[in-house]
């Protein structure tokens, strides 16, 4: 018998106060998550902060301690199966048979979902054409490198065509060409209806994909909003001037303060004054002009606008750290 759907249904996944722990840990201690259909959300975090426990939860890996979670409109704990049938899962490793080839490792997810083997074969073999390996698909896939291995794996995550793909660092490892490679097939599976959830340690990798950033710290969800509103939340563009004369430094920033700038921050040891602008270009040439009139010779000048970086560092204290698995939260 068909499990009844849960309410939310007009969102692809919903978590209400997720709570996880193992032992005296709070792995996941509340998180409240939506995520819109056909959309990306990026779920960052510092290392250990619960974004692979989050992910397991939802795609029924882990038991929930607490809160609830529907996927797909199917409660996570009560149709289980209901939200395999959905989902698509690409982890932090690779999940593929090394003793099998490529071609192989294809068919036999495709079979494990219940398709006939001719159609199994065939989305075998449109996959592998459409992941740039049809030429390795009968190797051994311990044969393949990181890139390739990488994208068999997010090959198999999309066999049974899930309406929701769950990517967790489906980048770690991979070269910036693979990379780039890696968000022009996310893009298109967006722009074809899927629902992405995707944790990632690149920060450059949520301002380009993702629709939502969610970011979470100690198990709790702290910042939500897209790229750009959480860059304006911490504030707008900076201009950084870097004097000469590193010893005129603190006289620099009185001059500007004077004249009625919003200084930020000053470094005599670097020779750097910072400045908030709060009037767009035209406030650059004035801040510039004014201290060339007062005999200040400047040696750099440098706009910055926030990036998200700058937003995990405000929020977390701490800047995006790369690579480290959360396994330490899985017992």
């Amino acid at each position: 018998m068909s499990a009844a759907p849960a309410t939310n249904s007009d969102a692809a996944i919903v978590a209400e106060g997720l709570v996880k722990s193992f032992g005296e840990t709070n792995a996941v201690a509340g998180v409240d998550l939506s995520v819109a259909r056909g959309s990306v959300t990026a779920l960052l975090g510092p290392n250990g902060a619960g974004k692979t426990t989050t992910v397991r939860m939802l795609t029924t890996l882990l038991s929930i301690d607490a809160g609830s979670a529907s996927v797909a409109g199917f409660d996570v704990v009560g149709a289980p199966g209901e939200v395999r049938r959905r989902i698509g899962l690409t982890g932090q490793f690779t999940a593929i048979d090394e003793l099998l080839t490529g071609r192989e490792n294809l068919e036999m997810i495709g079979r494990l979902a219940r398709m006939p083997k001719a159609a199994a074969k065939s989305r075998a073999g449109e996959l592998l054409e459409r992941f740039d390996l049809a030429a390795a698909a009968d190797r051994n896939a311990s044969t393949y490198s990181g890139g390739m291995s990488r994208r068999l794996d997010l090959a198999a995550s999309l066999v049974a065509e899930p309406e929701i793909l769950f990517l967790d660092e489906p980048t770690t490892g991979l070269d910036p060409r693979s990379r780039l490679a890696m968000w022009g097939l996310i893009e298109e599976l967006v722009d074809r209806g899927t629902t992405v959830l995707l944790t990632t340690q690149y920060l450059d990798e949520a301002d380009q994909l993702a629709d939502e950033v969610v970011v979470i710290d100690h198990g709790r969800v702290i910042a939500r909003g897209t790229s750009d509103e959480l860059k304006d939340d911490i504030g707008g563009e900076r201009l950084e001037l870097k004097l000469k004369d590193a010893a005129r430094t603190g006289a620099a920033s009185a001059e500007l303060s004077r004249g009625g700038a919003e200084v930020i921050g000053s470094d005599e040891s670097e020779g750097t004054v910072t400045a908030a602008l709060t009037r767009g270009p035209l406030e650059v040439a004035d801040l510039i002009k004014q201290l060339d009139g007062a005999g200040f010779a400047l040696d750099e000048v440098v706009v910055h606008r926030p990036t998200l970086d700058d937003v995990f560092l405000s929020l977390t204290g701490e800047h995006v750290e790369g690579g480290e698995d959360e396994a330490k939260e899985i017992h």
